[in-house]
């Protein structure tokens, strides 16, 4: 990364940015007018840059490839001059040939079983949980009113009576969606929903989980348990509204159930843990230029110490790797690893083909007005969230996670379903970067927000937890912020409660991935 030094009034230094030496662009650090001469490139801009934009170093004819991070992100599809403009209105994707090379960067890479702690929670078998809650999930959209009414009785800021004696539970959270019948009863969908509501019934963030169903729905509670071997016990309990005998008596059953949970649910201590035990799901959302610059390489380098530690982070939303997948796939611990990687890939292109999209189609407004152009540099810049470990191994949707260290799970890029995933896998901590300003939880897991940039920062700090953008400014190196980030990973896994947390963020960001037809 290196910065241009001082032209014209404005100190460049602090205002252009570099990535890689055979980039064709600069990124703007803050918004530049029209004639700003940057000297070292013999570059004058033609035209205001936004911040978070970017513009040519060079004439680019139409059709050649444009090089950000120091990898392909688009083909110009009209002449660039140096010092234009470089965005949608010319710059579009096109094919060209990715070099794989399978394990060439993996290295040799242990995983300790001491090192950094941190205050969690050790449940009677073992698992290791962040949180306390008592979940209440539903088999199908038309049990989600009852479990949000049993769940709303024990709401703090509703009745804060309910959970005053029992000061270690976190919260009574109703997980509702909007599936669970009319698919077919053999096909992905199902399976899907159940693999996700079988990874939250038994997330050790959870003291104990109700199913809560109707009762004559496709996806029926029993064949969920046995699909995932899940049984009835004390604190697994299931029950429908129609052998309960109506809206009302299944409130008055759900209620009575969370009460009888409360006790023992409270009766628990925090205890030091190896940092080896979180697993961390890693998210973007409402990405900007400055991601990739800053949050993502600083969420990087805390993914590095937390996986030096022997812990695990999982890396999603598979669309938002696109174009960037074969960085990955050279550090991954085996072929079979990096084709399984390659193959998720494939199944989205074909996806994307079946249902007339397209995989730029992924980048949002919002992306777009902070400087991203392409879905190939919206994800040159996402995968820097993974740091630089081996790729140990890659999952379907909301699949036990059983390695240690970097894995892949693949996912949409849409938040909330990429992130509902990663924790049906078994994500305890949720770490977002954001450079828009999203808004986000994701209960039973608590989510950190880091911000891209200080404006982010100076708007919306009510709902950041961490300032990334000062590495844009040069007040803070990457290596530093990932050690902040990382402090902050074992101190919200302690128990300190995420901005996030403290809006109450996190029933409505429950949303599995549905990707069949509704009959």
């Amino acid at each position: 990364m290196e910065l241009i030094t001082k032209t014209g009034g404005i100190d460049t230094a602090k205002a252009v940015i570099r990535l890689h030496p055979q980039d064709d662009v600069l990124v703007a650090l803050q918004p530049l007018p029209a004639g700003l001469a940057i000297v070292e490139e013999r570059v004058t801009l033609s035209q205001p840059i936004p911040a978070g934009h970017k513009f040519s170093v060079r004439r680019i004819d139409s059709g050649q490839p444009v090089r950000r991070y120091g990898q392909i992100i688009g083909f110009a599809t009209t002449p660039i001059m140096p010092g234009e403009h470089i965005h949608v209105h010319n710059l579009a994707m096109g094919e060209f040939a990715r070099d794989y090379a399978f394990g060439e960067d993996a290295h040799v890479q242990a995983f300790p079983t001491e090192g950094p702690m941190f205050q969690g929670i050790v449940r009677p078998d073992g698992r290791i949980a962040t949180r306390n809650y008592i979940g209440i999930l539903t088999s199908v959209n038309c049990s989600a009113t009852v479990a949000r009414a049993v769940a709303d009785y024990f709401r703090r800021d509703i009745n804060p009576a309910a959970l005053a004696p029992y000061p270690n539970v976190d919260g009574v959270v109703a997980l509702t969606h909007t599936s669970g019948c009319a698919v077919d009863s053999a096909g992905e969908p199902l399976a899907i929903l159940r693999r996700t509501l079988g990874g939250y019934a038994v997330h050790p963030n959870f003291a104990a989980v109700m199913v809560i169903g109707l009762g004559c729905e496709t996806n029926q509670i029993e064949g969920m348990m046995a699909a995932q071997g899940l049984e009835a016990t004390a604190t697994l309990r299931t029950f429908t509204i129609q052998d309960t005998g109506g809206t009302a008596k299944t409130v008055a059953k759900g209620i009575a159930y969370v009460k009888d949970l409360l006790s023992e649910a409270n009766r628990i201590e925090r205890q030091p843990v190896s940092a080896r035990h979180l697993i961390v799901g890693l998210q973007c959302g409402g990405s900007d230029g400055y991601s990739g610059i800053t949050a993502n390489p600083a969420l990087g380098n805390a993914v590095d110490r937390l996986v030096a530690c022997g812990g695990t982070a999982i890396l999603s939303e598979t669309p938002e790797i696109y174009g960037a997948e074969h960085l990955l796939t050279r550090r991954a611990t085996s072929r079979e690893v990096g084709e399984k990687l390659i193959e998720r890939i494939h199944w989205w292109e074909e996806y994307c083909r079946r249902t007339g999209a397209e995989m730029n189609n992924n980048p949002s407004a919002g992306n777009k007005a902070g400087g991203l152009t392409t879905i190939l540099e919206k994800s040159l810049g996402a995968v820097a969230k993974a740091g630089s470990s081996n790729l140990m191994a890659v999952y379907e949707y909301a699949e036990p996670v059983r390695a240690q260290g970097l894995v892949f799970m693949d996912t949409p890029g849409y938040d909330p379903v990429s992130a509902t995933g990663q924790v049906a896998g078994g994500a305890n901590l949720i770490a977002f970067t954001t450079g828009r300003g999203s808004a986000y939880g994701c209960a039973p897991a608590p989510s950190i927000k880091l911000s891209t940039n200080n404006a982010l920062w100076q708007r919306q700090e009510e709902d950041m937890d961490i300032n990334c953008g000062e590495i844009a400014t040069g007040t803070l190196t990457i290596e530093a912020s990932g050690a902040d980030i990382f402090d902050k990973m074992l101190r919200i896994a302690s128990g300190e409660r995420s901005k996030s947390e403290q809006h109450g963020y996190g029933q409505n960001e429950f949303v599995p991935w549905h990707i069949g037809a509704i009959t």
